[in-house]
């Protein structure tokens, strides 16, 4: 079965027993069947995840990062992954044979890793190869399928984090002229203009009319960057920094470098989630922050951080809808297939596929 239709499949199928559940009765269940599986299971969370799963995870982190503590983890028989399609892939790529990674529900997908599938990747790549010749080398973030990380793993690339993609785009420039970056725009712009790229030293591919969108010499091409984008942090604006600044002046700002390269500019820091959340933790107590990243993580941090002024960057900002549909009772339904020998939504990558893709993390992992 392709993504496509892993996605758009009626997998649900919640039976009434467990929706009849109180909520309560389901924490009791979840934490009941946690303690009969022991070390047999183990659930990593994603930081978008929502508190009622998150209170449940065994680690809470980035999506590599959880991927990659997954396979640290022998012990585990079952990882149940509470994140999104692209996550549970990775895990089960770099986890052993004798586990099985499952997502609670397979129509928790991710916009952008689905703005950029294999088919346009490799027909863009074709098209670029008769325009330009083999002077590009292809990086795509962490936020992609399997199949777009193994095809970057075949053809000499490798992936990148919203932590190290200054170093691996630095990297990619000293390997060959020019980087196709895929799939969000907005990371390879942000990242770029950072190390001395300019702007006009940019193009975008548009996957979906074919084409090349560049005004100068192709020659002058430095980055390719692909028309993908985050469908949460691209909603944060001029306007929302301006209304921050006039409610608010001392206000800090910091955001996420998925967002629009003149929100980052303006902004007074942007990285990562992990250091979103490492500043925050850090910053003295009475201080005050815009945060331009997703909602459930923004409300978690302001719980947790009681001493400090925090606000979501755009105040109508809704959580990641995909990210969202991990909720209790598919936690629990997930739980309850294990329990009763017959785990539904198994995620399997190819082993061809998975080679590939671990070529493409080696590589940055090795220079990490």
């Amino acid at each position: 079965m392709g993504l496509l239709e892993e996605l758009t499949a009626d997998t649900v199928s919640i039976p009434e027993s467990i929706l009849k559940l109180s909520t309560e009765e389901m924490k009791n269940r979840v934490w009941e069947i946690k303690k009969t599986l022991g070390k047999r299971l183990f659930i990593p969370a994603h930081h978008y995840q929502k508190d009622e799963v998150i209170q449940f995870a065994d680690a809470v982190g980035d999506s590599l990062q959880l991927a990659q503590i997954s396979s640290r983890n022998q012990e585990a028989d079952y990882i149940v992954f509470c994140g999104v399609h692209f996550m549970a892939e990775t895990a089960d790529i770099l986890t052993g044979n004798h586990q099985q990674v499952i997502l609670p529900d397979m129509r928790a997908g991710c916009s952008m890793a689905d703005m950029a599938d294999i088919h346009q990747t490799e027909s863009a790549w074709k098209t670029l190869g008769d325009l330009i010749g083999d002077t590009i080398i292809p990086l795509t973030y962490v936020n992609s399928t399997a199949a777009i990380k193994s095809f970057v793993g075949k053809n000499g690339g490798a992936t990148v984090t919203s932590s190290n993609a200054h170093g691996m785009v630095k990297w990619a420039l000293s390997e060959k002229e020019r980087i196709l970056f895929l799939p969000d725009q907005h990371l390879g712009r942000n990242t770029a203009a950072d190390l001395g790229v300019r702007l006009d030293e940019m193009a975008v591919w548009d996957p979906i009319q074919h084409k090349l969108i560049y005004e100068g010499e192709i020659k002058d091409v430095k980055v390719i960057l692909w028309k993908g984008h985050c469908s949460v942090h691209e909603n944060f604006t001029l306007k929302n920094i301006d209304d921050v600044r006039g409610k608010y002046p001392d206000m800090n700002i910091i955001v996420h470098p998925e967002c629009r390269r003149e929100v980052v500019e303006k902004s007074d820091y942007n990285g990562s989630t992990k250091f979103i959340i490492e500043t925050i933790s850090q910053a003295p107590p009475g201080s005050s922050w815009a945060i331009g990243t997703e909602m459930n993580l923004v409300k978690r941090l302001i719980n947790e951080h009681m001493d400090k002024k925090i606000i979501s960057l755009n105040p109508y900002m809704c959580p990641c809808l995909t990210m969202n549909r991990i909720d209790l009772p598919h936690l629990l339904w997930s739980l309850e297939n294990i329990i009763d020998g017959h785990p539904k939504n198994i995620i399997t990558v190819d082993e061809d596929v998975s080679a590939n893709a671990i070529l493409a993390l080696d590589r940055m992992l090795a220079r990490a």
